[in-house]
């Protein structure tokens, strides 16, 4: 299991633009697919973005495509989130998750049940 810390959770208007960080702890990170998933009040838990062990492949919801980017940097342990023409809607706790499992990640990459390690979790608040 590994350990994960997001992080860059604002309140920012409509239009704007936020970029999340999660920071892994140990030395296999790159062993995990990743993913960000977000839960707003009311709402299920949903997978916002998902990439692979290398980076190669990546997943996005379609409410967020075109606007969102998900990356990582294997040499620094880290997963980022880059949110730009953030909506209302897009208010809601980002949450970090890896998995470990890569063969059943890539079936189903934003499937929760893929993941055995998340984070904290950090709070995106969008005003209109």
């Amino acid at each position: 299991q590994v350990q994960l810390a997001e992080s860059g959770g604002e309140l920012v208007q409509a239009g704007g633009s936020l970029r999340l960080s999660c920071a892994a702890s140990g030395r296999t990170f790159s062993n995990y697919a990743m993913g960000w998933f977000r839960q707003a009040p009311g709402k299920e838990r949903e997978c916002v973005a998902a990439i692979s062990r290398s980076g190669s492949s990546t997943y996005y919801t379609n409410s967020v495509k075109g606007r969102f980017t998900i990356s990582r940097d294997n040499a620094k342990n880290t997963v980022y989130l880059q949110m730009n023409s953030l909506k209302p809607e897009d208010t809601a706790v980002y949450y970090c998750a890896a998995a470990q499992n890569w063969a059943a990640w890539n079936v189903q990459p934003g499937s929760a049940s893929r993941y055995g390690s998340w984070g904290q979790g950090t709070q995106v608040t969008v005003s209109s």
